[in-house]
């Protein structure tokens, strides 16, 4: 008999652990249920539900508080749901569609993502703004918003108050430029194609992407929607850049001051490997119904996470050095991104 419990013994730890993230994964799979419903109301469907999570996430924690039988699960939420949120991404990319934007197109996406983390970084230490958040800023600004802001902290490892505050910036310029795009379309003379173009290589989410490209015409918006998928696939090669630069910096770092290594992006390549089988594999369209809403679900509830563990008061602590550097960074896409489609596009 204590054969048998010795040999049992092992597996109760790992039970308890597997129980104690259920109260967790409830709550935040609350928030995002009740960030999806909320789109249901008029006009606030342009709104994404990730954003809407971590702002409810962020009251609950500065109000009520998050309960301390729920933090396993809020912490599981945001490393492991969001990396598996991550890799299923990719299913929703394919390479016929990087070859439906062309390769002026392709160009003109990777110089502007390129130029603008470059040019963001760099503004950021001449402002004085903390390495992590600047990263995180020049990510969400480049890239694709929330998602990049989320999916480049697991190897910046900055403060959640740092995600909350990026994710912000990130949403409020995105705002701004889906009403601001449209009112700009006939003034600059682009057509329904560069109009796309221009969007999606410089507006912040995908949704915004949508709902400021349709106002236009639908060319504009299904092109604006493929030039935005585009971008978004760059996302994998974006992070695993940044973790190899950080993992450099930790290990020459490391001999002094013992400097944790990071851990490497195993689920960029997820990511990566997920589009190659889009890209061969017919994905059957009832399959992709569910996949893509539990995809965006499952990002929902990693920024509902990311909103519980953040403190209001470290976000005042941080000033207005880190939103200037965000309008900054969103000025800068759009007027680089509109001059290369002006010259090239």
């Amino acid at each position: 008999m204590t054969v048998i419990a010795d040999h049992a013994h092992p597996t109760r730890p790992q039970a308890a652990r597997s129980l104690a993230v259920l109260p967790g994964l409830a709550l935040t799979a609350a928030i995002a249920g009740v960030a999806f419903g909320l789109r249901e109301i008029p006009y606030a469907g342009i709104v994404s539900p990730m954003i809407l999570a971590i702002g409810m996430g962020i009251t609950l924690q500065n109000t009520l508080g998050t309960p301390a039988i729920a933090k396993p699960g809020v912490t599981f939420t945001m490393r492991r749901v969001l990396r598996f949120a991550i890799i299923l991404l990719g299913l929703q990319l394919t390479a016929a569609q990087l070859l439906a934007v062309g390769g002026s197109g392709l160009a003109i996406i990777a110089a502007t993502l390129v130029a603008t983390f470059a040019f963001t970084t760099w503004l950021g230490r001449v402002m004085g703004v903390e390495r992590g958040l600047t990263q995180l800023i020049a990510a969400g600004t480049s890239i694709c918003g929330a998602s990049a802001v989320i999916a480049t902290n697991t190897v910046t490892r900055a403060g959640d108050e740092d995600v909350a505050y990026a994710v912000a910036c990130v949403t409020l310029f995105g705002s701004v430029a889906m009403f601001a795009y449209p009112l700009l379309a006939a003034p600059l003379l682009l057509d329904s194609h560069h109009f796309g173009l221009w969007a999606g290589a410089s507006i912040h989410e995908i949704a915004q992407v949508v709902a400021a490209t349709f106002q236009q015409s639908r060319d504009a918006g299904e092109f604006g929607t493929i030039a935005k998928l585009s971008r978004v696939m760059m996302l994998a090669p974006m992070v695993i850049a940044l973790g190899v630069l950080a993992t450099r910096r930790a290990r020459a770092q490391g001999a002094e001051a013992g400097a944790a290594k990071p851990p490497l992006p195993w689920f960029a390549f997820g990511f990566v490997a997920m589009v190659i089988v889009n890209s061969l594999v017919s994905i059957p369209h009832e399959a992709m119904q569910v996949i893509v809403p539990l995809t965006t679900f499952l990002l929902t509830m990693a920024l509902a996470a990311m909103g519980l563990e953040t403190d209001i008061r470290k976000l005042r602590a941080k000033g207005l050095r880190p939103l200037l550097l965000g309008a900054a960074s969103f000025l800068f896409i759009a007027c680089f991104s509109l001059a290369l489609v002006k010259l090239i596009g």
